[in-house]
């Protein structure tokens, strides 16, 4: 494989998904999974996923990959541009996964993050400069620490911009990033009560790259450091599953940077891809690709 254009550190991981035929759970009754599928997910699985499919090679590391992942993860990549080489296959435990169900545009994700966490131990690699140096572009998950700010740390010591996700206005990670990408699920959680507006405030205060918070079917607001606020409304499709929405504008953001967009133009190319990607399940079969995205901008 050719020197990757972008480097990817974070959750890499198994996801089972199920989706409900008629609406989603209610306690005591029945439900009748109408699709279920075992297949890569988490942050970076997924955004490498879409990155391939919009043309671009990748190299990823991140979460230890257990027994039951690995084949399938393997199996998965082995026909595209994904780089598995950094990744530590030799995880003696069943892998780390999750189990999402799906309805529509609700969706309950369910795992043992918190038991993982929880244990102080390591379950990630340490990223390697060598992994890194020569990729054009980045993007860093904040979970891991002192081994997601060592990316950072490597990004900037060459030159490389990168995209981060949920990374509050006194992060280390949010006050480095080309581009810092927060959800709704984030600001309802760190900055609780305040108005959009008001958060995206702080977070123009303490960096000098472009800010954006999402906020499902609303509108996404971004910015720079002394620049007045800016709105986007996001566009209209017929949601199938939102899972993987967000994954998929963090990778639209990095194609963005990639290509050398404005800050209007990244941000409407990374809605489109995440448009795309919820008209349809289950995401890793049917990523959005280019052309899809060109038509619907």
């Amino acid at each position: 494989m050719r020197q990757p254009e972008v480097y990817l550190f974070g959750q890499v991981l198994g996801t089972h998904s199920f989706l409900l035929k008629d609406g989603f759970l209610e306690p005591d009754e029945y439900a009748e999974i109408a699709e279920k599928y075992f297949l890569p997910g988490g942050e970076t699985g997924t955004a490498a996923t879409v990155l391939d499919s919009l043309g671009v090679s990748v190299r990823m590391d991140g979460t230890w990959i257990g027994r039951e992942v690995a084949p399938m993860l393997r199996k998965f990549y082995a026909d595209k541009q994904v780089d598995l080489s950094p990744l530590n296959f030799d995880y003696d435990d069943p892998g780390v996964m999750d189990y999402v169900v799906i309805a529509g545009l609700v969706r309950s994700p369910m795992g043992r993050f918190q038991t993982l966490f929880s244990t102080g131990e390591r379950w990630w690699s340490i990223p390697r400069e060598e992994d890194i140096a020569g990729c054009k572009a980045a993007a860093v998950d904040p979970f891991f620490g002192a081994e997601s700010l060592r990316v950072a740390e490597i990004c900037a010591k060459h030159g490389i911009p990168f995209v981060t996700i949920d990374s509050h206005h006194e992060s280390p990670l949010h006050q480095m990033a080309a581009v810092n990408v927060v959800s709704k699920e984030c600001t309802a959680t760190r900055y609780v009560g305040q108005a959009p507006e008001d958060i995206l405030a702080q977070l123009q205060e303490t960096s000098t790259g472009l800010t954006i918070i999402t906020q499902g079917s609303g509108d996404m607001l971004y910015a720079r450091r002394g620049e007045p606020i800016h709105r986007m409304s996001p566009f209209r499709v017929t949601v199938r599953s939102t899972l993987g929405a967000g994954d998929t504008f963090k990778a639209g953001c990095v194609y963005g940077l990639l290509h050398g967009m404005n800050d209007e133009e990244l941000v409407r190319f990374a809605s489109a891809c995440s448009a795309v990607a919820i008209s349809r399940f289950p995401l890793p079969l049917h990523p959005p690709k280019l052309e899809e995205v060109r038509a619907l901008l």
